[in-house]
């Protein structure tokens, strides 16, 4: 595993930082086999983690009970190599980070303006995560697969 200051940094956000970015940051902090580090953070977070991203993300396997809202200014003097938006509104307030490489668009419903019964909006936020699930999965096994690929040695020009 690389050293804890080369690891690259992948920063996932949304605005409210209470569903979306941290379903994403557990898929794919758990994907990653330690090769970059994960975090996630919003442009106007709401304060906490959603009740129910917590209990359909545990449902998953995966726990965020810990995590914590946090805003996307307290990542902007580390060198972020990868930021990843979940919604239009991140999208649009996402600044330049230093060290950025890559940037992805990636936006999915936002659970927590589900309505109905607990169960009825608890459906929903399995239905975001699971799609969030499919991507970040994704995601995560091709920057394994092109960590892997060897560098063709090329004779010089």
């Amino acid at each position: 595993m690389n050293a804890p200051d080369s690891t690259p940094l992948i920063l996932v956000l949304c605005t409210g930082n209470s569903c979306r970015s941290h379903m994403a940051e557990g898929f794919l902090r758990a994907a990653s086999q330690g090769r970059f580090r994960v975090a996630s953070a919003g442009s106007k977070p709401v304060g906490y983690v959603h009740p129910l991203s917590i209990q359909a993300m545990a449902e998953a396997g995966i726990d965020i009970a810990s995590h914590h809202s946090k805003h996307l200014s307290e990542f902007l003097n580390q060198p972020v190599e990868t930021v990843i938006t979940v919604c239009g509104k991140a999208d649009q307030a996402c600044p330049v980070f230093h060290g950025q490489v890559n940037r992805h668009h990636w936006p999915f419903p936002d659970p927590a303006h589900a309505e109905g019964s607990e169960e009825e909006q608890l459906k929903v936020f399995r239905e975001v995560r699971d799609a969030i699930r499919l991507v970040f999965e994704a995601y995560a096994t091709g920057r394994l697969d092109e960590a892997r690929r060897p560098t063709p040695m090329l004779p010089p020009l």
